[in-house]
């Protein structure tokens, strides 16, 4: 038995009962991080399929091997939401991190992804919200800012800043029924460590290029660092992200 440990991913798919024996999809699966969490869920005796438009994410992940022998080896499949070919078949579960809010018709997208869900499967979505946050007593001005870059890069790539608002709308839209929808917030103090600034530096091409900010403004070699040293100056809390989850049930007779 897998017991999560403070992860907000794996809580959520063990309370949806992902587990040993099911087929499960893991849609813009990426470098494969839930897609190996999955594995062990649903142990040697399930399967798991990962897949995603990134050829190179998707060399990432095949890379990568199972830890156990009681783990399932994932399968990893070049394709896009909306493009799955009939022969993956029906799966007992479909599950996605923060691929939703990037899609243009969301309750189409999950509309298309049931017809791939077995009558009686679930689908589980795990997005971010930039509602409420970011949230502090204190200033905060560069985590603020940094936090900025990534939020304004996301809404001029044209994602929903509001998805985890809207998640129950859109699974309820595409015909499941929705048995749980929460929230967590990450909670940053002045000794916990986050990667904010390396979040930034992985983001920094698709910030530059769209012109939210230049490198001199953000001077990644030290943001890191700067970001910290606010953090333990401030000895007050920051909370700059928001996760929502959901979980619906395809009805068993449509």
């Amino acid at each position: 038995m897998i017991t999560a440990k403070r992860d907000f991913t794996l809580q959520l798919l063990i309370d949806a009962d992902i587990s040993a024996g099911m087929r499960v999809l893991d849609v813009g699966c990426g470098s494969g991080d839930v897609t190996f969490m999955l594995s062990k869920l649903v142990t040697d005796t399930g399967e798991v399929i990962g897949i995603d438009h990134d050829r190179n994410a998707l060399s990432i992940a095949g890379e990568r091997k199972i830890t156990s022998s009681k783990q399932a080896q994932p399968i990893f499949i070049q394709s896009g939401l909306l493009d799955l070919p009939e022969s993956v078949g029906t799966f007992d579960a479909i599950v996605g991190r923060r691929v939703l809010m990037y899609q243009a018709d969301t309750v189409a997208a999950i509309t298309e992804l049931a017809k791939h869900l077995r009558p009686g499967g679930v689908m589980i979505f795990q997005e971010h919200d930039t509602t409420m946050v970011p949230a502090s007593i204190d200033s905060f001005e560069l985590h603020r800012k940094a936090q900025g870059w990534i939020q304004q890069m996301i809404a001029l790539e044209g994602a929903d800043l509001h998805i985890g608002f809207n998640l129950h709308s859109i699974l309820t839209n595409a015909g499941l029924n929705v048995e749980s929808v929460r929230a967590e917030c990450l909670v940053q103090t002045p000794d916990t460590p986050y990667s904010l600034g390396n979040i930034v530096k992985a983001c920094l091409p698709r910030i530059v290029a769209l012109g939210v900010a230049t490198p001199e403004e953000i001077g990644i070699e030290t943001l890191q660092q700067r970001l910290d040293d606010e953090r333990k100056k401030s000895k007050g809390i920051y909370i700059g992200d928001v996760i929502f989850g959901a979980w619906a049930r395809k009805p068993i007779t449509e």
